[in-house]
């Protein structure tokens, strides 16, 4: 509790006696009287002190007063700073000399801390049944009235200003709701109260439903219960979130959050705190249950809201919000991603990424921002609708033009560039990227020239860009036409200055291979372990012993060996070369071929891990298919 505001609320009636400065002066002290005991003058004291006279004419007459060795009394109208234990008695060696505060204050405290301690007693363990009742029914009274004067008196503010304050007040009291999810939630379904609240999001006061927002956000936060100790109790307490949430479902509550957005205020800091909620409690539904998201875009207009929110020109949290959502609503969703497509989602994505061509984000805020719109163009980009999209707004060539700059964006440019060129669908693209000289570029990142990380960087393996540099140059040998002029500008780039790409291309999978014989060392011990348990290993375990490997160390080892194979089978030159590479390892051809043979066995659970889609179209050979020619030509030369 704020103790400063406890000691600003109203005083209480002023007392007639003068209020002395907290340091009085020795002047004013020399005025002051000690008065004598009413209708009691001594004339045997055996002191007297007259009083100077006061320069007040009323007060000319002098005021006397005797001390005797007996029982006095005197004027306590006079106590440095107000203290109310001024006068009172001292403890058997004197040590006690007032207490520093005025009765008004005492009377404060005292209040203060009457308040704590019949909280304490009465509910000494947290919120009770009775009190969320109690608590639910004061709201739903407040609501009634509110509705009732505002219906009598609609053009009469003064009329329904109380009750509007006793609504506010009402709606605030529920946020403790959310310390007590077990026994709250079930009662504020139960009693009805959730339509209430879901009702008020249409009330006339921006204010009303801003409380409203901020009341269901807290509720519906994924962290409620996970306070509790017992285990029990935090599955109980999601439970209960689960009742609400599916209550508030059932009113409706996404329809009319996306329909008040438009209607706040941004440049309001209390409307920009709401949308900032009401962005919060999407969230939070959808990590409730992420098939909502379904709902969300095709039954309310949030796709559009969130386009045009992060094309603001001013950068701000709700902004960098607006991207994250607009990422999570593309995760795994394909119905999302067309409709992203069919919004100009893609044209407003490149149009605002454009800014980072030139310039880095400025701060922590504007390159989370960057970094969550690259990750939603990245999910749509899985969509054979938006590749097409994204090839029409010359998305290649801005990708190409970003990785040229070398700025924090380049590393998205090259990720962005490997999503969209991937499968069937991305050949226009791979063609496209060629034609636009993006293959000097792709291999210089690929060499790490002109990069200030090359250096230092010594796992080439583990860095994201060079997975995804070797993703593009897989997508390029398996989508551009053998014999073609493209075909040849792109092997060129491995017989060039001495095969110097394909000495690359095989550091990096030694260092794959090296990473992934500790996570195979590790797998087999717990392969041992789980026998010598009396366990089995059960086909689901082997599926993700599998997918360990893949990010151990594997899937690079796979696109490495994917591309060795058809430099190998396409340049005698490069076979040669990388045959005598190999021996000096004690390898030879037959290592490339049972990564292959890895690969095309594990198709099925390497699509669902990394999502390519492998399925042929318009007659082209499947991946299974590409895979099986190019180990039976390596088996040729072994």
């Amino acid at each position: 509790m704020d103790i400063d505001k406890l000691f600003k609320v109203p005083k209480l009636p002023a007392s007639s006696k003068r209020k002395m400065p907290d340091n009085p002066t020795p002047e004013m002290l020399k005025k002051m009287r000690l008065e004598p005991p009413s209708g009691e003058e001594s004339d045997d004291s055996p002191m007297v002190i007259d009083t100077p006279e006061s320069s007040s004419a009323a007060r000319r007459q002098s005021r006397r007063a005797t001390v005797e060795d007996g029982d006095y009394e005197v004027d306590t109208s006079f106590a440095p700073g107000g203290d109310a234990d001024y006068f009172a008695e001292e403890d058997g060696e004197g040590r006690f000399y007032g207490g520093g505060l005025t009765a008004e204050q005492k009377q404060i405290l005292s209040i203060f801390e009457s308040a704590e301690g019949e909280g304490t007693a009465e509910d000494p363990e947290g919120i009770s049944i009775t009190s969320i009742r109690r608590m639910l029914l004061k709201f739903e009274r407040a609501v009634n009235k509110n509705q009732d004067q505002r219906s009598k008196y609609p053009d009469d503010p003064s009329k329904f200003i109380d009750s509007e304050a006793d609504l506010d007040s009402a709606l605030k009291s529920l946020l403790s709701l959310a310390q007590s999810p077990v026994l709250a939630y079930p009662e504020l379904v139960r009693s009805g109260s959730v339509s209430l609240l879901i009702g008020l999001l249409s009330h006339e006061n921006a204010d009303i439903v801003i409380d409203v927002v901020d009341v269901i956000h807290e509720l519906t936060d994924e962290d409620v219960g996970n306070e509790l100790e017992d285990e029990e109790e935090q599955e109980e307490a999601q439970v209960a979130l689960k009742t609400l949430m599916e209550a508030l479902l059932e009113n409706s509550i996404l329809e009319l959050l996306v329909d008040n957005l438009s209607r706040l205020n941004e440049t309001e800091e209390s409307d920009r705190q709401g949308v900032f909620h009401i962005l919060g409690i999407f969230e939070n539904v959808l990590g409730f249950n992420p098939d909502l998201s379904s709902i969300l875009v095709s039954k309310t207009k949030m796709m559009t809201w969130l386009l045009d929110r992060v094309q603001s020109k001013t950068h701000g949290e709700n902004r960098g919000y607006s991207a994250e959502l607009l990422s999570i609503l593309l995760q795994n969703n394909a119905e999302n991603r067309r409709d992203f497509g069919k919004k100009d989602g893609v044209e407003v994505a490149l149009k605002v990424l454009s800014q980072f061509r030139r310039r880095d984000p400025v701060d922590a805020d504007e390159t989370e921002f960057m970094e969550n719109l690259f990750d939603a163009l990245c999910s749509a980009l899985a969509e054979p609708e938006v590749k097409s999209l994204f090839l029409a707004s010359e998305g290649v060539d801005l990708m190409v033009l970003m990785m040229k700059e070398k700025l924090q964006s380049k590393s998205r440019a090259i990720k962005t560039l490997d999503y969209a060129m991937s499968g069937t669908a991305g050949t226009d693209m791979c063609a496209n990227f060629v034609e636009v000289l993006g293959l000097k570029t792709l291999f210089a990142a690929f060499m790490g020239k002109g990069s200030k990380k090359s250096k230092s960087n010594g796992l080439v393996a583990t860095s994201e860009d060079t997975a995804h540099v070797l993703g593009i140059v897989s997508s390029l040998f398996s989508n551009i036409p053998s014999e073609s002029p493209d075909r040849i500008r792109l092997l060129t780039k491995f017989v060039e200055n001495n095969y110097e790409k394909a000495d690359k291309l095989l550091e990096v999978r030694e260092n794959a291979h090296n990473r992934l014989k500790i996570v195979n060392a590790e797998i087999e011990a717990e392969k041992k372990e789980t026998l010598a348990g009396g366990s089995e290993i059960e086909p689901e375990d082997e599926d993700l012993f599998y997918l360990r490997r893949l990010e151990g160390g594997l899937f690079t080892l796979q696109t490495v060996d994917y591309i060795l194979a058809w430099v190998v089978m396409e340049d005698n030159g490069i076979r040669a070369h990388v045959t005598q590479m190999l021996e000096r390892k004690n390898q030879s051809l037959q290592n490339i071929i049972t990564t292959l043979e890895i690969y095309r066995d594990n198709l099925d659970v390497d699509t669902q891990s990394n999502g390519v889609d492998h399925t042929p179209e318009g007659g082209v050979l499947s991946q299974k298919e590409i895979l099986q020619q190019l180990i039976n030509f390596l088996h040729g030369y072994v």
